[in-house]
């Protein structure tokens, strides 16, 4: 309907503009001395052919150019108001045919935390819409309604609780292929298992996390060469496993380093102001004696930046020369996984010596546009 009217208005611009006598040179004037000839109060009247005799001659004079001007001006931007709704109203409908944007997502994290930042990897790639609820890591008030008391936790339609990084990225990718299941009826794939550790604390795992829950013939379109869907499981669980344990022995590698990574911890967190001043000085000093006993644990070398270089030069080598990523043309589940875990240690000295020292520079830049660009959407 707009559009219409705003044609309409272009059309009768241009039929007065292509008039001839519109065309004619001087007639302006004559129209300004018509008008003060006959005074305003007859221009502005209700009726009578004195009015339409003077309305016809100014369309007739040089203020026929002036009205078709108006007239064209008037229906270009109704035209270009028209297109620019029908564009939006175009965006948000392709936007809710996104796979998975019908979802509504709540993401409880800390924004530091290596697993979150596996599944912010993962949604932002894929495109999908979540909102962002950072949970003090002292106080952890924001998730007291659960009796699981980790992040991440996802909230799915406000009512479904996924827990557990892997199994949040393995479930809603399911979901993302497997368009006839709902994420409730995809999460009783991955039960939760509780047992007691060595040290008498009970822990809570997942069966099959890695997995993702698909049919022979979706499986064949999401890994179309063989042993592509073992490497995946493979490499994700190294980044769980292995990679993620290198992060705090080289964030808090000495006194300066610690004190900066605590810095950058409050600063992206969610901190009171005396939280803050203790988290920094006093979990700074704290994490740096911690660093040292997880350095013996995981039997890392003195300098514990070499077994980081080695470990992202193993990834590196695992994908090779002639592929962009490990999925190939696009990342696949490892790729943003080993992205989510390095992506941590941005802004400190670690991700630095890192990026310089090691081949992964190239592989790390790839997936972070990939993951800023939504790429995951096509």
């Amino acid at each position: 309907m707009a559009a219409a009217c705003a044609r309409t208005l272009c059309k009768v611009g241009w039929n007065i503009l292509e008039s001839p006598v519109a065309r004619r040179s001087g007639t302006v004037s004559y129209l300004v001395g018509n008008v003060g000839a006959h005074g305003s109060r007859r221009a502005y009247g209700t009726g009578g052919t004195g009015v339409r005799s003077k309305l016809l001659s100014s369309l007739r004079g040089g203020g026929g150019r002036v009205l078709g001007c108006a007239f064209l001006l008037g229906g270009g931007v109704g035209l270009y108001q028209t297109v620019k709704y029908s564009v939006q109203q175009h965006l948000a409908e392709e936007e809710s045919k996104v796979p998975g944007g019908d979802l509504k997502l709540t993401l409880y994290q800390y924004k530091t935390c290596p697993f979150c930042s596996k599944v912010r990897a993962f949604l932002d790639y894929h495109g999908l819409p979540y909102e962002i609820v950072e949970v003090n890591p002292v106080m952890r008030q924001e998730i007291k309604w659960s009796t699981y008391r980790k992040v991440p936790i996802l909230m799915v339609d406000g009512d479904v609780q996924v827990n557990d990084s892997s199994v949040i990225i393995s479930s809603l990718k399911t979901y993302l292929i497997c368009n006839n299941k709902s994420v409730t009826d995809i999460l009783r794939c991955y039960p939760e298992l509780k047992s007691v550790n060595s040290s008498g604390k009970e822990v809570t795992e997942y069966s099959n996390k890695y997995w993702l829950m698909l049919s022979e013939a979706e499986a064949t379109v999401v890994y179309p060469e063989k042993g592509m869907q073992k490497e995946e499981r493979k490499w994700r669980e190294w980044a769980d496993d292995w990679l993620v344990h290198l992060i705090s022995p080289n964030v808090y590698r000495t006194p300066t380093e610690a004190l900066a990574a605590f810095d950058y911890i409050v600063r992206e967190g969610k901190f009171g102001t005396y939280e803050g001043f203790f988290a920094k000085y006093v979990g700074a000093t704290a994490m740096y004696l911690i660093s040292k006993r997880l350095k013996s644990r995981h039997n890392l070398q003195d300098d514990v930046r070499q077994d980081l270089y080695k470990a992202v030069n193993e990834w590196v080598a695992a994908i090779g020369k002639k592929r962009k990523f490990m999925g190939g043309d696009q990342p696949n589940l490892a790729d943003l996984a080993v992205y989510g875990v390095l992506r941590v240690m941005e802004g400190l000295q670690s991700f630095d010596d890192m990026m310089a020292n090691s081949k992964v520079k190239n592989w790390y830049r790839r997936v972070e546009r990939a993951s800023l660009n939504h790429e995951g959407r096509k």
